[in-house]
Parts: C-alpha cells; structure tokens; sequence
C-alpha cells in the first residue's frame, strides 16, 4: 500500500552524502540480522516505534492522524489536500519564504499528505539539525500561518495540476472507477476537490481543519535513525504536545465497491485504450492476505513474469504492461488490473485479462509458480530498507496496520507458510471475472459497454 508522501528536500551536498551513506549500509545489514523495534513512550504519553541506527548522522520520523481529512465538508472538497500542501508555506513567526529558507538552509525535508484514510507528515534531518527540525515541524502543525498569498499559491498550483490530469486518460479512468464504486463515500471523490470547490476553501476553513482534524488521539508515528529512545521521547512532546488532545469528526462507515459487473466507456480521442478493471479485495487484516499476495504476483504483480505481461504482451504484443494490485484501505479493499492497448484490440486485450482472472479463480498456481513467488517476495523485501527514510515509513505501515512489533522479524514466515490450497481459497474468493467493474478510456473497439461516461473530477 506505499509511498507515503510528498516531500520538499534541501539539496545539499552534505545530506545527499549521509542520505547516500544510509541507503547502502542499511540495506547491508539489515537482511543479515533481525530488527529490532524499540517501543518508545514520551513523558507525556505519547507513543512510537523507532530502530535506532546510528552509523550514519540521518533521523527520520514519520506521522499519521489516521482518519484525518477523510470527509470535506459538502462543496469545500479539496481541504485536506490544500491544508497539506500549505503547512510549510509559513508557521509562527515566519512566513513562506523564510520557512522555506531555514528548511533549505539546514537541509530538512518535511512534507505532509491528505490520503483516503490519514493524513500524514514526514521529517528527515542530519542528526546535527534535529532539534531545528523538530521545532519546524512542530511550529507547521501547531502554528500554521495560512497566509492569504500562501494559500491562493498552493491553491493555484493544485488547480493546474488539476487542469492538466482531467486531459490524462490514466487520471479519468482512474476517477471513473472509484466515483463509480464509491458513488456516495469519501473513497469516491477526488482528494484535490475540484475546480469549482477549491476557490471556495478559505484559509480559516484550513485553521478550523488543524484545530479539529490534528488531534493526539488520532496519531501513529514511527522513527528511524541516529535518534535514541530518550531523544526522540523528548521530540515526541515537543512536536505534538501541543495539539489538540481530542479531534473531531465521526469516522468513515465500511462500504463495499458498487457497479460490480459494469462495462464503462469514456470516448476520447486518443491512439490507445486505457484499461482499469477491479472488484472487492481484502484488508490488511484478512488472515487470507498472504496467500492473496503470493496470488497476486503470479496474476500481475510480477512484472515479466506474471501471467497477465506473459499473455496480453510477450505472447500477443497487445501491450506495454499490464498489472494486477491489491488495494487494501481502511474501510474497504479492492483488487485491480489496468495495462493499454491499441483501439483496435481493446476487445482482444481485455478478453485476454478476463480470462486469467478466471484461469486463476479455477486452477490457482503451480509448484514452481508458488516457489518463484515465496522467493521474490521473502528476497525482495530487505531492498525496500534502502534509506532511513524508508525504514521509518514501513515501520509507521506496519504499526497503522496493527501487524506487531514483531512483525519484520515474522513476516517472511507468513509468506513462507502459504501453500497451492491457500493460493486456490483465496483465488475462488476473490476473483469472478463476471462481477469486475471495467473502465475503459480512449476509442476502444471490439468491446460492449453497459454504459458510456464522461468522466473527469
């Protein structure tokens, strides 16, 4: 389920130096040896977990308000987005420019995110420049400034960016899909608002969000790096300690994908297909998600050596690529394929992916397919512990899915453990090619849509 933020970094010699330093001695040793998780308790209550590191001078933490954002109000739709893109645009006693001048002076990156189930920051720091960093960090969320320039920026800029993706096939396909499974949730709309909500948000509705949405009670927050236990307990009280103890705001409800079965159709004038197709998946917490993992991989998420590439390219060349994903959320799960092709053979294309949707369903995996994918999954995942930073952003997945502390160290037996049956159970649940939702965009021929859109935000 991640990248997990957008984050504005210094470009200084001397960090890109330590942050290139971190990257090969973490992923060296850390396949070699268990990880250790330390639980970290600040005096004033607040929790984390950090893996201490200090070979390397780099501290990087991580943060969540889980549900933070999740429901815009009606016709400001776009908040979230724009409060997180607007917090490090001046706090306390500096406006945007000298915020930005201190972060870029001392090489801090720290960023913020509004994404369908948390809002979410992010800090990396020389542990020489820690304490700055903290304070600016703790001064963007506590001390907003939401200057009126600031803002109608940062407004200006998600427009166009706006602008720009509703003439994107992958961004209409993608925005079909989701407004036409969740037609009446928060999953269904676009996180940036749209072009007529965003003039509306003003920079008090932004303060209310922060007074409202950023409360301790909603926070998850992970660590890695040159930091110990004791420092960053410290940190913990000073970055958050003064935000609201409680927020606001009734959680999300659960919602199962609508418009299972329908075959959708926006018309543009474009030389090739955009092709997105899914159904209900399952959460992080389904004690079948590691079966649909290895499953997954086979189906789509292997690359070359997926069934999907193997058949809709290598054998046919009816495309570039063409994956299969899980997407699991915090109030429902999808699993989905997309890939392009041609106009002339959408129809062939898609039929194709139809059927190893079902092949899948019916016969599960081979030995040797089961065993290519244990290996690829258990192989691959120490590479993902490349850099402090990517170490604290696992570590804060892993403790916002409630996996355990002991997780990194038991994971690789959980895939390990999977067997051809479990492959076969999860297959038959999950996959019916009858009640896939199907997007396509473009001018696509050979194919029967049930119904033909706009699209768009």
């Amino acid at each position: 389920m991640n990248p997990m933020q957008q984050i504005r970094t210094a470009p200084k010699a001397l960090f890109t130096a330590a942050f290139a330093a971190a990257a090969f001695l973490l992923s060296a040793a850390l396949p070699a040896q268990a990880i250790e998780i330390k639980r970290v308790v600040s005096p004033g209550g607040i929790e984390a977990w950090l893996i201490e590191d200090q070979k390397v001078p780099v501290v990087a933490i991580q943060w969540a308000f889980e549900g933070a954002g999740a429901t815009d109000p009606a016709g400001k739709e776009g908040l979230a987005n724009l409060v997180s893109r607007s917090l490090d645009e001046g706090a306390g006693p500096y406006d945007s420019q000298a915020f930005q001048t201190k972060l870029q002076d001392s090489a801090i990156g720290l960023g913020f995110d509004a994404g369908r189930d948390a809002f979410t920051g992010s800090l990396r720091t020389l542990k020489d420049n820690r304490e700055e960093a903290v304070e600016l960090a703790r001064l963007a969320m506590a001390e907003p400034r939401f200057d009126q320039e600031a803002v109608d920026r940062m407004r200006a800029s998600v427009t166009a960016s706006l602008r720009q993706d509703l003439g994107n096939p992958n961004f209409v396909a993608q925005r079909v899909f989701y407004s036409t499974a969740y037609p009446d949730h928060a999953y269904g709309r676009e996180l940036r608002g749209t072009l007529e909500s965003l003039p509306a948000i003003t920079p008090d509705d932004m303060r209310t969000f922060v007074k409202t949405q950023l409360g301790r009670d909603r926070l998850v927050v992970a660590a890695a790096g040159a930091i110990t236990p004791e420092q960053l307990g410290r940190d913990l009280d000073r970055m958050f300690g003064g935000l609201p103890a409680k927020s606001e705001g009734a959680p999300l409800a659960d919602v199962a994908p609508k418009g299972l079965g329908e075959t959708l159709v926006a018309q543009r004038p474009t030389a090739q297909t955009i092709m997105l197709m899914g159904q209900e998946g399952l959460k992080r917490s389904d004690p079948d998600w590691y079966a649909a993992t290895v499953m997954n991989y086979v189906l789509g998420g292997g690359g070359f050596g997926s069934r999907l590439m193997e058949e809709v390219r290598e054998k046919r060349g009816l495309s570039y690529g063409v994956y299969s994903y899980l997407i699991p959320m915090e109030h429902t799960a999808l699993v989905l394929a997309s890939g392009s092709t041609m106009n002339a053979k959408a129809g062939e294309a898609l039929d194709i992916m139809r059927q190893e949707w079902r092949r899948m369903a019916e016969g599960g995996v081979t030995e040797e397919e089961l065993a290519d994918a244990k290996t690829y999954l258990t192989g691959s995942f120490p590479l993902q512990f490349g850099s402090t930073q990517a170490i604290a952003g696992i570590l804060l997945q892993v403790k916002r899915d409630e996996l355990g502390i002991d997780y990194l160290d038991k994971r690789d037996g959980y895939i390990n453990a999977v067997t051809r049956e479990d492959v076969q159970r999860v297959a038959k649940r999950l996959l019916d090619p009858a009640k896939l939702l199907t997007v396509l965009v473009g001018k696509p021929e050979g194919v029967t849509a049930t119904r033909t859109v706009e699209g768009g935000s």
